[in-house]
């Protein structure tokens, strides 16, 4: 066999070629081949990498046997004695993560261990992150819910959304049905339902009492029969306790409370 080659079988019996190469004492896989030629391309791609220090990020590799995520890897290894499967390049108080030679995100060096161990993959425009076998929206990881509007809801502050160093995303409303607002010339939270039509719950000062309003509204909703999938938000800025006083201190709108009354009375009159 050629250097850096060998075969596996695979479980229909069809042979085929692996490669490798040593580096800095570790033994990194090249991935797998359907010839040796190419197993071997793949090992000399990955000698040249380590040997040639003008190869950089951005550089052309189109002629390259090897797997451009693993190049990154590889590149990685040599320049900052570190190595990860994913397609990472440690910068100085950062990392990028390379979905493709033309398109890097950044990210603080505090979610390199997280990164390290997880494949970011795009499906329309949209960024996802395989974790313990979900695939989960990047954004989430943020705070920022998983239909929320770009610019509405949060926004990039440097205006590059290739950027999700924690500093340059900004959550504007992180709540299900909270919204920030001028009101009465002050800044506040408005709540907001969506049955038939819109409603508003009401105008409030802080965030986590908006939040846990549009709640009680969500309650009352299906106590009246409503069976909308309506999303309940997590509030943590508060104890158990101290969300049941203000739940409990909570007055919903009585256009709101009659609407959920006709509801129940249609429903009933439908049943007879």
């Amino acid at each position: 066999m050629l250097p850096g080659v060998y075969t596996e079988t695979k479980k229909d019996g069809t042979l085929y070629y692996r490669s490798s190469f040593t580096y800095k004492n570790k033994h990194i896989s090249l991935g797998s081949y359907s010839s040796e030629e190419l197993a071997f391309k793949a090992y000399l791609d990955a000698r040249k990498l380590i040997r040639d220090d003008t190869f950089h990020l951005y550089d052309d590799f189109s002629g390259f046997t090897l797997d451009f995520s693993r190049i990154i890897s590889i590149l990685n290894f040599r320049d900052n004695g570190l190595y990860m499967k994913t397609p990472i390049y440690v910068r100085q108080n950062y990392f990028l993560y390379f979905l493709s030679p033309s398109q890097d995100l950044k990210f603080d060096m505090d979610d390199l261990f997280y990164f390290s161990t997880r494949t970011i993959s795009v499906r329309k425009g949209h960024y996802f992150v395989a974790d313990y076998g979900m695939q989960v929206t990047l954004t989430s990881r943020y705070g920022i819910r998983n239909h929320a509007v770009k610019g509405r809801d949060y926004r990039f502050v440097n205006g590059d959304e290739t950027d999700f160093r924690s500093a340059n995303i900004l959550v504007i409303n992180k709540y299900y049905g909270v919204n920030r607002c001028i009101h009465r010339k002050k800044e506040a939270f408005r709540v907001q339902i969506h049955l038939k039509g819109n409603y508003v719950i009401g105008y409030y000062e802080e965030e986590h009492r908006a939040a846990i309003a549009y709640n009680k509204a969500v309650d009352e909703a299906k106590k009246a029969g409503i069976t909308k999938n309506f999303p309940i938000n997590f509030v943590d800025e508060c104890s158990n306790r101290q969300y049941a006083q203000i739940y409990s201190q909570i007055t919903l709108p009585t256009k709101y409370m009659h609407a959920l009354i006709q509801h129940k009375e249609s429903s009933a009159l439908t049943k007879m």
